[in-house]
């Protein structure tokens, strides 16, 4: 079958947060013909899933403020997820971008040049510039190598709320969930909304503070899940913990939160460079992968940040796309990796450059696998120290936080990756 060959000013993948807020920013700001491409029937991913509250609050808006806060406080802020996600696609829709749904990117046929297949056939679409905006997804049981057998009631939370909020359905009586981070508080609240008794959530990490816990419900730390029990329904999780100890809870429902993974099909299959830590594209502050035109932002990038700091990388790559069509731009390339020691797990942006432009907000996100007390951050390159920057309160597993950016300036381009340690 013929291919039917087009041309557009921009084409964003992905009608997420992310690519939602920068098909609205481009098109407002006159970028020409804005073209958003979307796989699933319809616009709005992760967040038309998600019926408790929270989006497009303050909390929502920053990467940084769960550190502070608690889940019942997030969600008494901001709109659903559903309306939230009506509202970006108005946004988008009618600033002037064009929207199409049920259109699936199958691969590269040049440097920014895409093949499609949708309703309207297979088609080869070329663009000025290309933001690649494709978000996460979670892993599913298979993929976390839970042994046991295989009953009906083992969800991820995705499943979960869709099962409850989409369709209906009847999910159990008692459950537990795995995770302790914020989208397993939100999947806790989900179950409690469906009349479930969430009997605990379980973590392998060592106990977190008071204040991030959820109090309606048990929290299990230092737990890892070891098999699953169950023929017509599952019947049991067995635990180990740390200290040796083994335990089985009695439950019918299981959801699996938490482990979320760039979903970077596309840009693998573009050759495009991928960072070892974020699992996601290797870029800078100007949003710029490894390959000249294409652009990347939101949970494609770094797995995964909340729907509003998604939106916001989406509004702010819309500058360096408004640079590339004017071909004001800085070269692209050059910039110097930044790699994190254990126990951090990953820094985004990942790259330096290009001069004069830092991350969004001005500082760098990280993550830790370890909680951390007043963890001290040195940045260093070949040995000379860059930076260093003392935090006062802890840095805990599965939140984000952050690095000052002010020390860019004094990277050497001709040198070594920079590297960043935690004291």
């Amino acid at each position: 079958m013929t291919r039917i060959a087009r041309e557009v000013d921009v084409l964003i993948v992905g009608a997420g947060p992310a690519g939602l807020a920068a098909g609205a920013e481009l098109a407002a700001a006159g970028a020409g013909r804005v073209e958003i491409l979307e796989r699933d029937q319809q616009a709005g991913g992760m967040p038309r899933h998600c019926h408790h509250g929270g989006f497009g609050g303050r909390l929502d808006r920053s990467a940084y403020a769960w550190a502070s806060a608690t889940a019942s406080a997030y969600a008494q802020r901001g709109t659903t997820g559903p309306e939230y996600a009506r509202r970006s696609v108005t946004a988008a829709l009618d600033a002037g971008a064009a929207l199409r749904t049920g259109v699936t990117v199958t691969g590269w046929a040049g440097p920014r040049t895409v093949e499609t297949t949708g309703p309207a056939g297979l088609e080869r679409i070329t663009a000025r510039a290309v933001v690649l905006a494709t978000g996460a997804r979670e892993r599913p049981r298979s993929a976390r190598l839970i042994p046991g057998t295989r009953p009906p009631g083992v969800y991820t939370t995705g499943e979960l709320q869709q099962a409850v909020d989409l369709y209906g359905q009847p999910i159990g009586t008692r459950a537990v969930v795995v995770g302790d981070e914020p989208v397993g508080h939100a999947a806790a609240a989900t179950l409690r909304a469906a009349g479930v008794d969430v009997v605990a959530m379980v973590t392998d990490r060592p106990s977190a503070p008071v204040r991030l816990r959820n109090r309606r419900v048990p929290l299990l730390t230092g737990a890892t899940v070891t098999g699953l029990t169950g023929r017509t329904r599952l019947s049991g999780v067995a635990l180990r913990h740390d200290d040796g100890r083994t335990t089985t809870l009695r439950c019918d429902t299981l959801v699996l939160t938490g482990d979320f993974v760039p979903d970077h099909e596309l840009a693998r299959r573009g050759g495009l460079v991928l960072d070892p830590g974020t699992r996601g594209p290797a870029y800078d502050a100007s949003f710029r992968t490894s390959r000249p035109g294409v652009l990347a932002a939101g949970n494609l990038l770094h797995a995964v940040e909340r729907a509003g700091f998604a939106a916001g990388e989406g509004r702010a790559v819309a500058v360096p796309v408004l640079h590339r069509l004017a071909g004001t731009d800085d070269p692209a390339g050059g910039g110097r990796p930044l790699v994190v020691e254990a126990p951090l797990q990953w820094i985004a942006p990942n790259l330096t450059g290009p001069d004069g432009v830092r991350p969004q907000g001005g500082r760098f996100v990280l993550r830790t696998v370890l909680r951390l007390a007043r963890p001290l951050l040195v940045v260093s390159q070949d040995g000379r120290e860059l930076h260093r920057e003392r935090h006062l309160a802890a840095a805990v597993p599965g939140r984000p936080f952050t690095l000052a950016a002010d020390w860019t300036d004094r990277v050497d381009p001709a040198g070594s990756s920079v590297r960043i340690t935690v004291r």
